[in-house]
């Protein structure tokens, strides 16, 4: 296996890993989001216009490029990074790397009110369910008046007010202004790849590390959003924390504390305890979400709408548990090896390989951040994850409930 990480001529850091015997090449490319978007739901829409047609092709004819040669192709928002990737045959690859650079460099914007009109109608069908309006609303309470917090009832209340100038406005920032990192997988020879790569890629404007420029969001107070939906049949409730994310030093503990207490399934304590025990959910779970600048930490159960008072108390004492009582040893190594275990699986395809480098690579934090980070999971102590609980689990939180 050969791994070398290196840079092309316009300064963009990537990594080349060779998988043999493998059929299929896999590349992923990111670009740093720098600056907030002037009105949310532009990133999308840049994210989703570069897919419908170039100077050379038209929307048509470019999805029947990608289908003729098998090449699977997508563009994704994260609220840091955009993500292009492709996987494709070993014997397409300059075909693959030909059609991105078309993309990237001649995307022409022009089917922005099209577009507009699927998203509208995307994010209507979305908010129907009662579930993802309480998120909603935890979202722009968790991240108010921030970026972070551009939810997907901001973005319907914007969209219409937004231009095809201001996505190429946008867009023209994100490729001339973002760091980029790059990921090739597969096995190819980088000697017959990289002259190809050099030629596109290796053209684009220069990588630039510089010019992050969005502000760490803050929770400064406790907030509660209750929402009716008059014909729901179940109560949902999350809650949550804004807690420390990816490069920070309680980001390890963080992840076995969500694994712990409700990211693993039938075997967490949440699980165990609210709807084993006590009988009193659907659904019930934690989880973890990270952001380049803060991470958030919450529990969720959808559950029967008299039940919201002791729902609430069993979150309480779940939490109250895990700051006062040390989590004993075979508990921890339990989700430490739960842990491992979704590393591996998450680690199996070229195409998941590529993505992971180029994430962690835009991010800042090294192509080989996963590695690390198992190392400091695998170092992690019940006292650290005390002391994260304690220190994090406290009355700055967001509550947001949905009930008939």
């Amino acid at each position: 296996m050969t791994k070398e990480i290196s840079k092309l001529k316009n300064n963009i850091e990537y990594i080349y890993k060779q998988n043999k015997n493998t059929p299929r090449m896999a590349l992923c490319l990111n670009f740093s989001i720098n600056e907030p978007e002037e009105k949310p739901g532009i990133y999308s829409l840049v994210s989703r216009l570069l897919l419908q047609g170039t100077k050379k092709y038209n929307s048509e004819e470019l999805a029947n490029e990608f289908e003729k040669y098998a090449i699977d192709f997508s563009s994704d928002l994260f609220p840091n990074y955009l993500r292009l990737n492709f996987l494709c045959l070993n014997e397409d690859f300059s075909k693959a790397i030909e059609l991105m650079n078309e993309v990237i460099t001649n995307s022409t914007f022009d089917e922005i009110e099209k577009e507009k009109l699927k998203l509208k109608g995307e994010i209507t069908a979305e908010l129907d369910s009662p579930r993802a309006k309480a998120m909603d609303s935890y979202c722009k309470a968790m991240y108010e008046n921030h970026y972070y917090g551009n939810s997907m009832t901001k973005v319907l209340e914007s969209l219409d007010s937004i231009t095809k100038d201001d996505v190429i406005k946008a867009y023209n920032l994100i490729l001339h202004d973002s760091k980029k990192a790059l990921a090739i997988v597969g096995t190819l020879d980088k000697n017959e790849i990289l002259p190809l790569i050099e030629e596109t890629l290796g053209q684009l404007p220069s990588s630039n590390d510089n010019n992050f420029n969005i502000t760490k969001p803050e929770l400064n107070a406790k907030k509660e959003i209750i929402n009716i939906k008059p014909d729901l049949n179940q109560t949902h409730i999350i809650k949550g924390w804004q807690v420390q994310t990816y490069g920070e030093e309680d980001y390890p503990a963080f992840i076995l504390l969500n694994i712990i207490l409700g990211a693993s399934g039938l075997s967490s304590r949440l699980f165990l305890e609210l709807r084993d025990k006590k009988g009193l959910a659907y659904v019930v779970r934690s989880s973890y979400e990270t952001h380049k600048l803060i991470g958030n930490f919450m529990i969720y159960i959808a559950t029967e709408p008299k039940n919201i008072e002791v729902s609430l108390k069993g979150f309480n004492e779940e939490i109250e548990k895990i700051k006062t009582i040390p989590v004993d040893e075979k508990e921890l190594e339990d989700a430490k090896n739960n842990l491992l275990g979704k590393y591996a699986f998450l680690d199996e395809t070229n195409i998941q390989q590529a993505c992971s480098y180029a994430k962690y690579g835009v991010l800042g934090f090294g192509f080989d951040y996963v590695q690390k980070i198992k190392e400091m999971v695998k170092n992690v102590t019940s006292e650290q994850i005390l002391n994260c609980a304690q220190t994090y689990f406290n009355d700055k939180y967001v509550l947001s409930i949905i009930k008939p």
